[in-house]
């Protein structure tokens, strides 16, 4: 599948992996948010776009400060949820700023530079001539955010796909909090692939049987699932991370507002927890713009016809687009990777 180069990136202790130019071919055709090639990176063969080896010395020396706040998650696991409330808990429920400052500005993307190709950058600039503000905003969302956390003064709020392995090495014992949700696969792979195919910079253009086939096989951003994962549960015990099942949010959001306010230590009186439940219901937290990534479909960025970026939030939503076939390939998939770990998803429905 891939051929190792016998090096480290830009000096880092992570190997890489080109892949088999057949393969990456393949990949261009199916992916076209991407125009040079993919990688697959350190031991777990993590899966990013060509330009990842020139951020990850950024991504990996960056440096932790002690206040910070860490939303860690394989994506479509909850994780705007999860950064809406712990920006509200955080900054005293505000929620007039967390309507009208969008959710990406107020708590960034740490890596999202990566997937904004300069090809397709150019695209979107060219699209949007004659408009300084929405050129503006295109050259702000591919600027790297590494350089604009440096830049921040006070408690930064850091949303990221990542991995631990990928991560800062100190970033545990530096003092930050972390908090790490997982979702139950199957629910995470529908939900992905919409993504993929929402985003231009993802670009997918095949149906759910190529996506979950990609899927399967570790060839899809974040990849491989299970190792990111475990990455997560297994530093569930550390005094500086919190690890959360999306089905555990989504079934009793009382009790996780409580978890996280105890874990931020930003107690919430009852009134307020009541306030909380309300903004973060998934009827009302779908049509809020703040958090739906409106500017991005503004400038082009989003593709028209395709799902919403916060979608139904359901648990075990997966059967929408799984046929018998797939179920039963996905249910021995997750039997094989469980086997390994005592990790269980709550109420997870193996058909």
């Amino acid at each position: 599948m891939s051929h190792k180069e016998d090096r480290e990136i830009n000096g880092l202790p992570l190997k890489i992996n080109k892949l088999d130019d057949e393969l990456n071919k393949q990949l261009l055709r199916d992916f076209l948010g991407e125009r040079t090639g993919f990688l697959q990176v350190g031991p777990e063969k993590y899966f990013f776009p060509q330009k990842f080896a020139a951020e990850a010395p950024h991504l990996y020396n960056f440096k932790v400060r002690p206040d910070d706040t860490w939303v860690v998650t394989f994506p479509r696991s909850g994780t705007t949820w999860t950064q809406e409330l712990v920006w509200l808990l955080s900054n005293n429920l505000d929620f007039k700023t967390a309507s009208s400052v969008p959710l990406a500005e107020r708590f960034p993307f740490f890596e999202f530079s990566v997937f904004m190709h300069e090809d397709v950058k150019k695209e979107f600039l060219k699209e949007n001539e004659g408009d300084d503000e929405k050129q503006k905003i295109i050259e702000e969302i591919s600027r790297p955010v590494y350089e604009i956390l440096n830049s921040m003064e006070g408690s930064r709020f850091i949303k990221t796909h990542l991995p631990f392995s990928l991560l800062p090495p100190n970033l545990l014992d530096s003092g930050c909090k972390v908090i790490y949700v997982a979702r139950n696969p199957k629910d995470v792979a529908v939900s992905f692939y919409h993504l993929n195919r929402l985003f231009k910079t993802q670009g997918f253009i095949g149906d759910f049987a190529k996506y979950w086939d990609y899927f399967e096989r570790n060839l899809s951003a974040w990849a491989p699932y299970w190792s990111h994962v475990l990455e997560g549960w297994n530093r569930r015990n550390h005094p500086n991370v919190l690890f959360l099942f999306y089905e555990q949010m989504n079934s009793a959001l009382r009790e996780i507002i409580e978890k996280v306010s105890t874990f931020l230590e930003k107690p919430v009186t009852e009134e307020q927890t009541e306030q909380l439940m309300n903004y973060l219901d998934i009827r009302n937290f779908k049509n809020n713009p703040a958090v739906n990534f409106d500017f991005l479909k503004e400038v082009g960025i989003l593709n028209t016809g395709e799902q919403g970026f916060v979608r139904k939030g359901k648990t075990n939503g997966w059967s929408e687009e799984f046929t018998p076939d797939l179920i039963e390939r996905a249910d021995k998939w997750i039997k094989d990777n469980l086997e390994r770990t005592d990790l269980r998803f709550p109420g997870m429905q193996s058909s």
